[in-house]
């Protein structure tokens, strides 16, 4: 692994434990046993570096969606692994981690949301019109604008002010929000295939 890799994956790391604004140049330097001025090298300052850890996640993302939408065997099975996914991923970051970035980094924050609506809108596009052709959603629907309510409640999760962290359990509202969401687009068929693929993808999270 070259440096600049080390130097995201170790600060990505500490990022998640304890929050970013708490996480100093210092600390980061110490964690990887570098001067500051080795470390500002492959950096120009911290917003860079938070800049390009949050790249590095959207982009590792991107590719497990991917996976997902190729390994899924319907357009339902496909949806709840998604919502698994960011479940998993969720439990990996510090409850102060985004509160820090969407206070504090209002650039990068803005970034983000930009690329994830983007990406999510694109991908929930695909699953609808998967879903319609294999009878699991409804043909009456409108991918379009479903499409771009589920971004739109996706964009509400993380909003701390509408659901505060010390209130609010990330993993409970992600699995809420499915399951509306699919309760919403689902045909009878769809509905019946529903209580199965939450047994197998949500009902059970390691």
């Amino acid at each position: 692994m070259d440096t600049k890799q080390e130097i995201l994956n170790k600060t990505d790391a500490l990022f998640m434990r304890y929050g970013i604004k708490s996480v100093t140049m210092d600390d980061i330097a110490r964690e990887l046993g570098i001067s500051k001025k080795t470390l500002y090298q492959y950096v120009d300052n911290k917003q860079d570096l938070i800049e390009q850890i949050f790249q590095q996640h959207i982009q590792r993302d991107i590719l497990a969606f991917k996976q997902i939408k190729e390994e899924a065997v319907d357009s339902i099975d496909e949806i709840l692994k998604v919502a698994r996914y960011i479940i998993q991923t969720l439990r990996k970051v510090s409850p102060t981690t985004m509160y820090d970035l969407e206070k504090y980094y209002k650039k990068t924050w803005r970034q983000m949301k930009q690329l994830h609506n983007r990406y999510v809108y694109g991908l929930i596009m695909d699953n609808i019109q998967r879903g319609i052709s294999e009878g699991f959603y409804r043909a009456s629907i409108k991918a379009d604008i479903i499409a771009k309510l589920f971004v739109g409640c996706t964009t509400l999760l993380v909003d701390v002010d509408l659901f505060p962290m010390d209130k609010y359990n990330h993993e409970a509202l992600v699995r809420q929000q499915i399951i509306y969401h699919v309760y919403g687009i689902a045909s009878p068929q769809g509905l019946a295939l529903l209580d199965d693929h939450l047994e197998s993808n949500l009902n059970h999270i390691d």
